[in-house]
């Protein structure tokens, strides 16, 4: 059995930088210019990238290591090992579809129903790792609205003599000024047949005005900061355990999960800012779906404290190589195939990660 109760520190550490990585997304909201930068081949590259990282690192260090450690059990013997490394593996994959289950009930759904574009139901959280559609739709055209939401934000800020930061609340202000005037200058005597037909448009107008757009903004952000911090524990304490045994094997795997925690924190951030106008509470509730990490890995660690024998190891680490690769199959792909249906950037990116962390493994041996 591999000594690492001298890796404890390290570990945690490494978990805490992965965590943390929500919070160099949710920072765009300082920055409006920075959403602008965010393009659906950039954030389908680093979800592929991503992907790529963790698919490799599963099945060529953590499964294989299950391997080794089952066959260092007494009785159990290299073929027994890896029938056994094969259980673990598909047991950790069961478990995290049953995390998607557990995610659904507890956001009142029972499918992966996605809203098409321009469908009227309301939709709350579905795949935790689908980024920036946390409600359903069309995901690239929600980039779009925040895109062009920054890009309004930056043209009216350079406006302005005293520089003076504008909140969303100001660009709907502006935007309503602009509509009220344009009404007035159309406003003329109408028949009751049109006026009927006036007050049903505002009624509907009232319906689904700015505050209602605002109340779904917030549910999605909120539900994508929920959703995402479901996934994100089983993350930590994959991480903690492979940074437990080997920390440059961890330190990989922490680079793959750091790298798409960056967009999640985005997307849990930006519907909240555009919906309350709070850069600081959008930013902190980023930050907040990143904690389960190091959270689950303080967890861990008081649990199997006392219980790191050769067995347990080897369960752990099959577990881990089956809930990173769901991981990667069920969310991340799926998720950058959306940003990427023409497949520009999605398998170059994923090709792209396998070679990035085999040579870092290399370097790491030599």
């Amino acid at each position: 059995m591999s000594t690492a109760t001298g890796n404890v520190g390290a570990a945690i550490g490494i978990v805490c930088g992965a965590g943390a990585a929500t919070g160099i997304g949710s920072a765009v909201v300082f920055f409006p210019s920075l959403v602008k930068l965010a393009s659906r081949r950039v954030l389908a590259g680093s979800l592929g990238l991503s992907a790529g990282v963790m698919i490799y690192v599963s099945f060529v260090e953590i499964f294989a290591k299950s391997v080794s450690e089952f066959a260092m059990v007494d009785g159990v013997d290299e073929d027994l090992g890896y029938i056994y490394a094969t259980l673990s593996f598909f047991g950790g994959a069961a478990f995290m579809m049953m995390l998607d289950v557990l995610q659904w009930f507890i956001a009142g759904r029972k499918g992966h129903s996605h809203s098409l574009p321009g469908d009227e139901r309301e939709t709350s959280a579905v795949t935790p790792h689908c980024v920036c559609a946390s409600h359903g739709g069309d995901v690239i055209e929600e980039l779009q609205k925040f895109q062009q939401r920054a890009e309004e934000e930056i043209e009216i800020n350079a406006g302005r003599e005293d520089n003076t930061a504008i909140s969303p609340d100001d660009v709907n202000s502006i935007q309503d000024a602009d509509n009220v005037s344009a009404k007035s200058k159309d406003d003329e005597p109408q028949d009751a047949e049109n006026q009927d037909a006036e007050q049903q448009n505002k009624t509907v107008e009232i319906e689904n005005g700015p505050d209602d757009e605002q109340k779904k903004l917030g549910k999605m952000g909120f539900n994508t900061a929920l959703a995402i911090a479901l996934h994100n524990f089983p993350e930590g304490l994959a991480t903690f355990v492979a940074a437990l045994n080997d920390p440059s094997v961890g330190m990989v795997l922490a680079i793959a999960i750091g790298i798409h925690n960056i967009p999640e924190g985005l997307c849990v951030a930006l519907p909240i800012y555009y919906a309350t106008g709070n850069r600081w509470k959008a930013f902190l509730w980023g930050c907040a779906s990143g904690l389960s990490e190091p959270v689950a890995a303080l967890l861990g660690w008081a649990i199997l404290a006392n219980a790191m024998t050769a067995s347990v190891y080897a369960i752990l680490f099959g577990l881990v190589s089956g809930m990173m690769v769901i991981i990667s199959l069920k969310d991340l792909l799926p998720t950058a195939h959306r940003y990427d249906p023409e497949d520009t950037v999605v398998t170059y990116s994923l090709v792209g990660g396998m070679v990035i962390i085999a040579l870092s493994l290399v370097l790491f041996k030599i």
